[in-house]
């Protein structure tokens, strides 16, 4: 146990790259997760816009026509994750396959 411990000592280097490894992680959490308020998540325009696949337009045409439920806060909107959930709950149908007569 008298090696001598530098910076290209296996040890370190394998020490180094689990701990930019977890650095990752820890910035890829951080991006990823909103606080909570209440127990409820919120997501902002861009957010939903990339989670739905739709442009921001898209969701200013459904809050425009009442499909979509919203909170505006000093000009910044927000959308509930659970309102979203129910919507998308609400809209989905079943697959079926056409067969031939």
């Amino acid at each position: 146990m008298n090696e001598l411990i530098t910076g290209d000592s296996e040890r370190i280097v394998s020490f180094i790259c689990n701990l930019d490894r977890i650095l990752e992680e820890v910035r890829r959490f951080t991006e990823t997760n909103r606080p909570v308020l209440n127990g409820e998540r919120f997501l902002t325009d861009k957010d939903l816009a990339s989670k739905l696949k739709v442009s921001r337009r898209t969701l200013q045409d459904y809050r425009n026509e009442g499909r979509i439920p919203y909170i505006l806060l000093g000009g910044k909107v927000l959308y509930r994750e659970s309102d979203i959930e129910r919507i998308l709950r609400n809209a989905y149908r079943e697959a079926y396959r056409q067969t031939d007569r």
